[in-house]
């Protein structure tokens, strides 16, 4: 049995032998894990607040960036709906779409990430990459953003498969 989000869907997985009754049953208690999950996971963390966003941001500038980006300020902002993170050089601010809220921590570090090294090089350079790829799980949290893109495209949005920055 197992229960996840799709767009706005909750699908539950179960066993076909169930009864109408323990089907039911299933289905509200699975429901329930994945909303109070969910909430969890908004609420923890990073997720709480832009101070517990910029904490963690400074956090992972010293574990991959040697310390380089130092970041003025890093906000979730909700009008953010093409793109799921910004970075203004200049000011070396970020700024992070609220629709990152419910994606799994190490998603939202590589985004993080991603946006710090934009401090520090402002292009998508192989200097770049190099940066963003010091962490571990790049390639693998670029394939879940995309996925994500893929499934809000398929509910009729027009996101980009390549909307950081």
């Amino acid at each position: 049995m197992s229960a996840y989000r799709n767009g706005e869907t909750i699908v539950v997985l179960l066993p076909a032998r169930l009864s109408a009754t323990q089907e039911a049953r299933w289905v509200e208690r699975m429901v329930e894990d994945v909303t109070a999950r969910e909430q969890r996971r908004r609420n923890s963390g990073p997720r709480r607040s832009d101070e517990g966003l910029i904490r963690r941001a400074r956090e992972l500038n010293q574990l991959y960036l040697e310390g380089r980006a130092n970041p003025a300020s890093v906000v979730w902002v909700a009008n953010m709906q093409q793109r799921w993170a910004s970075c203004t050089f200049v000011d070396r601010s970020i700024r992070l779409s609220r629709r990152l809220q419910p994606v799994p921590s190490w998603v939202l570090d590589y985004v993080l990430v991603h946006e710090l090294a934009h401090i520090v090089v402002p292009g998508h350079t192989a200097e770049f990459w190099a940066l963003v790829n010091r962490y571990e799980r790049s390639e693998r949290a670029r394939g879940y953003l995309e996925g994500l893109s893929a499934a809000a495209t398929l509910d009729g949005d027009s996101l980009d498969g390549d909307d950081l920055d």
